[in-house]
């Protein structure tokens, strides 16, 4: 509906008496500038679609201007050995490091234990007013990253979170879909904290409603994400909503940025990287772009 949020723009509400918070985010263009940066395979697509998604539900959760939220999956032996994404300021990007060999051997849908094996998920909070950095590491374990996620909050910060994630194709290009809900601590003095009570009827009562979003739900581009939001949670006394600011695409990767990162490296290194025109190719990871540096 007009007026309402639709693609590229994450929605935040929270639920007051319920002490529980939520965003909803639906990527739509920004994704499919992401993927399209890299001749990614279908199930290297899906799994930075879903990446992509969880990144920006998780990095809204920060307040203040210049922090970073960090997300990076890996393992030893993998077929993908590295996944990254970060958010900061509105801005996402991804990567996919993978074997494309072993990868065509697994089928069209493998699971995240055949794409991953023994791996880890680590998330990284890099907070810009105080300068602290906060890091929980959980094994990569379940059906999905979401799952995976859904372990870190529990175990790194004790809070009870669910979190569905959904992906399909649009007119456009690929279209992938989110909803995060978390009980937040009261924290009063002298009484219990709710993150500590993860079968609190508050956030059992909140996680029903929100486990019930069906997945199309998430990617349908016919339906508001406030709508959504009033699908779930319709009979509730009072649900809040705001409207998240726009996403995009936000590779970092400029001239000046490698001429400051490699001004840091010895003259004798740099002597090493230089090629026959005494310049310094790097290529970018996340945009796959290639950049002349001559420093």
């Amino acid at each position: 509906m007009a007026g309402e949020t639709g693609y590229d723009r994450v929605l935040r509400f929270s639920i007051p008496h319920r002490n529980a918070r939520g965003r909803s985010v639906r990527l739509g263009p920004v994704l499919d500038t992401i993927l399209t940066a890299h001749d990614y395979p279908p199930p290297i697509r899906r799994l930075l679609a879903e990446a992509l998604v969880l990144t920006a539900l998780l990095g809204t959760l920060l307040k203040d201007e210049g922090s970073q939220l960090t997300m990076q999956a890996q393992t030893q032996s993998g077929v993908v050995d590295l996944l990254v994404c970060d958010y900061c300021d509105g801005e996402l990007r991804g990567y996919v490091r993978h074997d494309a060999e072993r990868l065509a051997m697994l089928g069209r849908n493998p699971s995240l234990h055949a794409l991953f094996g023994q791996g880890y998920l680590a998330v990284t909070f890099d907070l810009a007013a105080t300068g602290q950095r906060y890091q929980g590491i959980v094994p990569l374990e379940g059906d999905s990253l979401a799952e995976a996620c859904e372990s870190y909050f529990a175990q790194s910060e004790q809070v009870p979170t669910l979190i569905r994630v959904g992906i399909g194709d649009g007119a456009a290009g690929c279209i992938a879909g989110g909803i995060l809900v978390q009980h937040l601590a009261e924290g009063e003095a002298g009484r219990e904290r709710l993150h500590v009570r993860m079968d609190h009827p508050e956030w059992e009562h909140v996680a029903v409603l929100a486990g019930s979003t069906r997945l199309e739900e998430l990617v349908d581009p016919d339906l508001s994400q406030e709508a959504l939001i009033w699908r779930l949670f319709h009979d509730e006394p009072e649900v809040r909503v705001e409207p998240g600011g726009v996403l995009q695409r936000g590779c970092r990767c400029t001239i000046e940025h490698y001429q400051a990162v490699l001004a840091k490296f010895p003259e004798a290194d740099r002597v090493e990287m230089r090629d026959e025109q005494g310049l310094i190719m790097v290529d970018c990871a996340f945009c796959s772009k290639l950049f002349q540096i001559d420093i």
